[in-house]
């Protein structure tokens, strides 16, 4: 059983504010014709001290953006630029969403209440500034499988329903229009700095090294790394460590991200912003989710080597701040912790522990390689596989059995329901059959049911491995 996120008071923090001036444009949202509440997350409201607000007090903050006391007085859309399937993007930014508010929470962490579909900003594009419902619950149903199947994770917090009728090229239309509000770890990407770059601006890139260094505080890199005392240096190790660590659990999760650009990799290494995802319904590399990825630049083979990528353009802007070659001394850990973080969040997920003298790194690869293979020769997906396979089990003389040698169940692996039956998944055929329930009969409870399922398989499945590249922090009480 994991733990719960424990109760903390709400501690308004809008450290923003000290970077707002050439971070982000202040910004209006929507004035929308109805605000029904169709989900709040009660559970990591809690973590930040929202979860006494009552429903309407919840519509009023969520649904309108009546501004949180003590917080940010007008939404900020924020400034970036990035790469696009691996082309530069200089228009780009906020363009249906902002940072709402911030707090310290969650364990003394700086947090950050940002929206999607809240409105038109200066970098909409020609865009509506709308998100539709359909988007909405899909992004509920990503969030809460990768956080029960342990990846960093950005919370779905808030989904109202806001009555306009959307057209859209990719669903049918019109279809329903929401507001939703995601909880995380802060919004600085690398298509922040990106930006800096372009348009030359040293000083702000060195202020936006320190606030990232002083809000999403890391370890110090290797004692041999060159330059390992210079903020931007540590500041790239820290990042790819955390987006190594994300990598390694798309691959246990068995999930496919569809548009990691650059404008979409958060430097706390939190996953986010979810649009055309999948879960891999059965074992293949070249999988993918975005039906205009033609190229499968971003399949699910390919997701560490994108990310890797992504790594690397960060460090070409952080050439701003200090020479080359400590930055690819970092860049160059990416490989090696890739595959720590993958073999830490194998076992974890397969509910096993190496046994003292056989596991090594080599046989971490073996048994990567032998998951792989059981599912490629069965045809199944990870969902399928990792239930069978939890504890350890496997058919005596199969190379996976072979395999698991090395490693002992962990204690408690079977315990509790989650294991009777079979787990949830997110496959397509699953979330269309939950959106036709809300879309034609406006009936929720299939999708309660479906997120109580895969909380049930969170708890199962214990504790997960802590997000790589982070340390733990107290309260900051200096003012922002």
């Amino acid at each position: 059983m994991r733990a719960e996120p424990q109760a903390e008071a709400y501690a308004p923090e809008p450290q923003i504010l000290s970077l707002a001036d050439w971070l982000g444009d202040q910004v209006a949202p929507a004035t929308f014709p109805q605000a029904t509440l169709r989900w709040r997350n009660d559970r990591w409201a809690r973590g930040i001290g929202l979860d006494a607000l009552t429903d309407a007090q919840w519509t009023a903050h969520f649904g309108r953006f009546a501004p949180l006391p003590g917080n940010l007085e007008q939404p900020l859309a924020l400034r970036y630029h990035g790469h696009q399937f691996g082309v530069f993007n200089p228009d780009l930014g906020d363009g249906r969403g902002f940072l709402f508010a911030q707090m310290r929470g969650c364990g003394a962490r700086l947090m950050d209440l940002g929206t999607k579909g809240s409105g038109t900003t200066p970098w909409s594009r020609q865009g509506d500034g709308r998100l539709t419902l359909k988007g909405g619950v899909r992004e509920i149903l990503a969030t809460e499988m990768l956080e029960a199947l342990g990846a960093n994770t950005s919370r779905t917090f808030s989904l109202i329903e806001t009555g306009e009728a959307l057209w859209r090229g990719d669903e049918p239309s019109p279809t329903r229009s929401a507001v939703m509000v995601r909880l995380s770890h802060g919004h600085i990407r690398i298509g922040t700095f990106q930006r800096l770059l372009v348009l030359e601006e040293a000083g702000h890139m060195a202020e936006l090294v320190d606030y990232c260094l002083a809000h999403y505080p890391g370890p110090p890199p290797p004692d041999d790394a060159p330059g390992r005392d210079e903020p931007a240096v540590i500041l790239l190790h820290q990042v790819v460590d955390r987006l190594a660590d994300m990598a390694a659990s798309y691959v246990v999760a068995g999930f496919v991200h569809g548009v990691l650009n650059t404008d979409n990799m958060n430097i706390t290494g939190e996953s986010f912003d979810y649009g055309p995802w999948r879960w891999l319904p059965r074992w293949e590399a070249g999988f993918t989710a975005a039906y205009f990825d033609h190229a499968g630049r971003y399949a699910f083979g390919q997701q560490a080597g994108a990310i890797k990528w992504n790594c690397g353009q960060l460090a070409v802007a952080l050439r701003a701040l200090t020479d080359a070659p400590p930055l690819i001394a970092a860049l160059d850990r990416f490989d090696g912790l890739y595959h720590a973080h993958l073999a830490r969040r194998l076992c974890w997920r397969l509910g096993v522990v190496g046994r003292e003298g056989y596991a090594t790194p080599d046989t971490d690869a073996a048994l990567m390689a032998a998951c792989g293979a059981a599912m490629k020769d069965n045809g199944i997906g990870p969902d399928t596989f990792f239930h069978a396979a939890r504890g350890g089990r496997a058919e005596a003389g199969s190379p996976l059995a072979e395999a698991l040698f090395a490693y002992a169940p962990l204690p408690g692996a079977l315990e509790g329901a989650a294991w009777h039956g079979p787990p949830p998944s997110n496959h397509i055929d699953e979330v269309e059959r939950i959106w036709a329930a809300i879309d034609t009969h406006d009936d929720w409870q299939p999708l309660m049911a479906h997120v109580a399922a895969i909380r049930a398989l969170g708890d199962g499945l214990g504790t997960p491995p802590a997000p790589s590249g982070h340390i733990a922090t107290g309260p900051v009480t200096s003012d922002p």
